[in-house]
């Protein structure tokens, strides 16, 4: 049975599932569309072509689905999907796509966006991420599933960060983060793996692989992509072979520094 505040605002055309509950002071546009066993706490906006999944919890003041923060915008048709069994937690602000970026921001299930969280448009968003709080994604990012962004730290726009990465706080990140990683600093750079994610999540004989490629990919000196495409070949890992192509296709580059033993041979 759901619940409706009489204080909240719903437009005509709004579509609400089973088992949702609404606080005081809520605003829900005409074109929403909740799933079951959804709620959304007091004077939070969901605005727009906003599709939202079940099991999700929307706390305070959260604005989702406002158009987006981009002066190229001109009132075109754009979407905010956002899947199951995610919390969005106080202030937190997520815009819809725009007509450059695919016209669609998707965020995945499972996901934990805790205060002051930003989504700008067209991000992309898999399962199972944590963005901490104050965590800022520009325009077209990109996260896979199991991505952790630690607090206060921007993602340039267009970045791409691969699965099971993490970015710490406090950090400013302008390349893209390949799968396994771990980058930290301003601005970022690689660190080594994100040992402590992969640990809960794989098995040792794909991590042992994972450090094996780590260091054939950053500790040598040896110009990145032929090394990722030469170790893609011949590796018969399925992690590794994920982190190489990642490697080769990256737009922005990879932040990374080589070892002090290689800088030397330099």
């Amino acid at each position: 049975m759901s619940f409706i505040h009489p204080s909240a605002v719903i437009e005509d055309g709004a579509i609400l599932g089973d088992n949702v509950s609404v606080g005081p002071f809520v605003y829900i546009g005409s074109r929403v569309i909740l799933g079951d066993n959804t709620t959304i706490a007091s004077h939070a906006v969901i605005e727009g072509k906003t599709t939202i999944g079940k099991n999700n919890r929307i706390f305070s003041h959260a604005a989702v689905g406002t158009i987006p923060q981009d002066l190229k915008f001109n009132g075109e048709e754009v979407e905010l999907i956002i899947g199951d069994n995610n919390i969005i937690r106080e202030f937190t602000l997520i815009n819809p796509g725009t007509k450059g970026g695919g016209s669609v921001t998707k965020i995945g299930n499972g996901n934990l966006l805790m205060g002051y969280v930003h989504l700008g448009h067209d991000v992309i968003m898999g399962d199972n991420c944590i963005l901490a709080n104050g965590a800022t994604l520009a325009g077209h990012v990109e996260l896979g599933n199991h991505v952790f962004i630690g607090g206060l730290t921007p993602i340039h726009q267009f970045v791409h960060i691969g699965d099971h990465a993490t970015v710490a706080g406090a950090s400013a990140l302008s390349q893209d983060v390949p799968p396994y990683c771990l980058a930290e600093g301003n601005r970022a750079y690689l660190r080594g793996l994100n040992l402590v994610g992969l640990r809960r999540s794989m098995e040792r004989e794909d991590i042992n692989a994972l450090k094996v490629a780590y260091r054939e990919l950053f500790e040598q000196d040896k110009p990145l992509q032929s090394v990722a495409k030469d170790l893609f070949e011949r590796s018969t890992s399925e992690k590794v072979k994920r982190l190489c192509e990642f490697i080769k296709t990256s737009k922005r580059g990879i932040p990374f520094k080589r070892t002090k033993k290689s800088e030397e041979k330099q």
